[in-house]
């Protein structure tokens, strides 16, 4: 971005993220001591400039032939300290010519369902509808469980963003195996999917989202890609096992490999935006820490909708008899009617949502007294950071080495409409706590800020310091210049 002004040129480069500013002339402000009022002008000058390059957007993008194209990859799952405890070479080779999120905070609660919808929603879970991995509608009767999950009811309370790229002139989606994806919602599926089924390899979902990105007519601008690691083995380990854990994510980092390659033989890795994150993570539980409802509350009472951590109860009885029994239960669990649900968690505005509401705390484990025990798990407070994935990613929309602290799991679907020119439906996401990944927008951080505004007023003070000096100097006194003749003095000084 070229700012004109008088004496100064601007130039703005957002991709360095730091202004230059170029002195290309300076003048006299029609002052016989213009040290006071020039120096005003120029600190006003500088700190007008300063201050719109740090408040105003800088935009590059520009037309071209072809649609940008974006794939969207879940590793199911992948909690954040996952980077800084295991070695992913390929992963950080990614990261080095990309950006990397170092934790994304995601929504309550923190299950798979629910959140691969926010991610391509931009919405909390009360407002898109899935609420939770297993379901129960009071109005319809319906239940929904991950065994099923078809019918477009539960689905079309949002607009995913497969559906909105597909509404577009000349653009078409794909998807292997991401939730949803299968279901035609709002009667309109993928133009090209894969039906969900474990059985089907990493290799083979790859191998049929990058050919739908190479050689589909119309083209596919935007695919998904799901894989269910290290979910399932996060589960049946639990995180601390750290041999089979490392097992895994070596795996997971081959596949990434296999991902990079592949883009690369097929001649996309430098034109299409990768996007690599999770819905979530995992934490370690034990026998040694369980909450038994049965010794609790006669399963007479209620019916259970969903289990662990986070149990769904729909009461048979009295709903304050139920919640006075639960609240004594376990020092171990909170307890929420629905209408008491922290507003933090964004989970109060919806059929879908139980009249009581159990959260277990980390690590602990509610179950029945036939219930199997998962030596991890995930669904807690998606305040935990054992409970936040990250986000890489890398393309001709993103930035290169550069990495940010944290974002938001809602934030993602703003980011992607943008860097797909398409207009986004209605979210509780923030656009602007992704600009700093993307190359055509003006970002700076917090901590940079401040020393820009720092550095720039010591420039300001000292600049002013010179001028006053320089013009004190022009303008002082001279020595002898009583003794100079004046034009009209017709008298000798020396008779």
């Amino acid at each position: 971005m070229l700012l004109v002004v008088p004496f100064f040129s601007v130039h703005l480069s957002p991709a360095a993220q730091h202004s230059t500013v170029e002195q290309v002339g300076c003048g006299v402000l029609g002052s016989r001591n213009p040290a006071t009022p020039f120096s005003t002008f120029t600190m006003k000058l500088l700190l007008m400039l300063l201050f719109s390059g740090l408040m105003t957007g800088c935009r590059g993008n520009s037309s071209s032939a072809s649609p940008p194209k974006l794939l969207l990859v879940s590793f199911d799952g992948f909690r954040a300290d996952y980077l800084q405890n295991y070695e992913f070479p390929h992963l950080q080779n990614f990261i080095k010519e990309g950006v990397l999120v170092e934790q994304v905070k995601n929504v309550f609660i923190t299950k798979t369902f629910p959140n691969h919808y926010s991610i391509v929603t931009g919405l909390y879970e009360e407002s898109h509808g899935i609420v939770a991995n297993s379901m129960y509608d009071v109005n319809t009767k319906k239940h929904f469980s991950d065994h099923n999950d078809k019918d477009p009811f539960w689905w079309n309370e949002a607009v995913p963003i497969w559906v909105t790229n597909q509404l577009q002139d000349n653009r078409s989606s794909a998807a292997a195996m991401w939730p949803g994806t299968d279901v035609p919602i709002h009667n309109s599926t993928p133009s090209y999917f894969m039906n969900y089924s474990p059985s089907v390899s990493f290799r083979e979902r790859l191998g049929n989202v990058t050919t739908w990105l190479s050689s589909s007519n119309p083209p596919v601008t935007f695919a998904t890609l799901y894989w269910e690691e290290p979910d399932a083995s996060g589960h049946k380990y639990g995180p601390e096992d750290k041999e089979n854990m490392r097992r895994v994510l070596e795996e997971i980092d081959e596949h990434i490999g296999e991902l990079v390659h592949r883009l690369k033989v097929l001649g996309l890795w430098e034109s299409l935006n990768v996007i690599i994150t999770s819905d979530h993570g995992m934490t370690q539980c034990s026998k040694d820490r369980v909450i038994n409802l049965d010794g609790c509350l006669d399963p007479s009472y209620y019916t259970l909708i969903d289990l662990t951590p986070v149990a769904a109860i729909l009461p048979k009885i009295n709903k304050t008899k139920v919640y006075s029994k639960l609240k004594v239960c376990d020092p171990h669990m909170n307890v929420y009617l629905k209408e008491d649900i922290p507003a933090r968690f964004h989970y109060q505005h919806s059929d879908r949502i139980q009249p009581i509401i159990l959260v277990a705390d980390e690590g602990w484990t509610i179950v029945l007294n036939k219930s199997s025990l998962k030596l991890g798990d995930h669904g807690y407070d998606n305040s935990l950071p054992s409970m936040n994935p990250f986000l890489a990613a890398h393309g001709p929309a993103f930035h290169k080495g550069y990495k940010h602290s944290s974002i938001n799991t809602v934030d993602i679907y703003p980011m992607m409409c943008h860097i797909l020119g398409l207009k986004p439906h209605p979210n509780n996401g923030t656009f602007g706590h992704t600009k700093c990944l993307l190359v055509d927008q003006w970002c700076i951080d917090l901590p940079e800020a401040i020393g820009i505004v720092i550095g720039a007023l010591l420039v300001l003070t000292t600049l002013t310091c010179l001028i006053i000096i320089m013009q004190n100097r022009v303008s002082g006194p001279r020595p002898f210049s009583r003794l100079q003749l004046q034009e009209d003095d017709d008298d000798p000084l020396i008779g």
